[in-house]
């Protein structure tokens, strides 16, 4: 077996270089996630927490513990009087999932993208809804009527 030199185990394309190099989507992804975000500082210390993400990629690997971690070290999840000083105050129940956390502290940090997502309604939950209004527009329809016969 041939021992490599240093400058040949350099040049070795990775598997990811590679695919990149066919894939333009995959060039575009490894791309974003390689975006830099500027550190947020506690308010108190002007220190950035050690586990805050450096690149997109390190955010969306986080942990719901680091996640914890970060909330409680810039005052979020323990309320006092710096809690409301950051420019985005977040809140999450203490059974929120993983993915909540994320969205939250994402947007904490001013990630684009991590509002809090519109519920989108089932279509039996439409049909219930205009039965309704139409229930009771069938209502203060008959209620004028009988208004006017007294």
């Amino acid at each position: 077996m041939e021992h490599q030199t240093q400058n040949q185990k350099e040049k070795a394309p990775v598997l990811s270089d590679r695919r990149a190099a066919k894939n333009a989507a995959f060039r575009e992804k490894l791309r974003q996630m390689a975006l830099p975000l500027a550190p947020l500082v506690q308010l108190t210390t002007g220190e950035v927490h050690p586990s805050f993400p450096g690149t997109l990629l390190n955010f969306w690997l986080l942990t719901d513990a680091q996640l914890e971690e970060l909330a409680h070290f810039y005052h979020q999840r323990t309320p006092c009087r710096w809690t409301f000083h950051y420019p985005c105050p977040i809140a999450w129940a203490a059974d929120a999932p993983l993915e909540e956390k994320r969205r939250r502290i994402g947007r904490f940090i001013g990630l684009r993208g991590c509002e809090t997502p519109i519920r989108v309604k089932t279509e039996d939950e439409i049909r219930e809804e205009a039965r309704r209004a139409r229930v009771a527009e069938e209502e203060e329809v008959w209620r004028r009527k009988a208004y006017w016969h007294r």
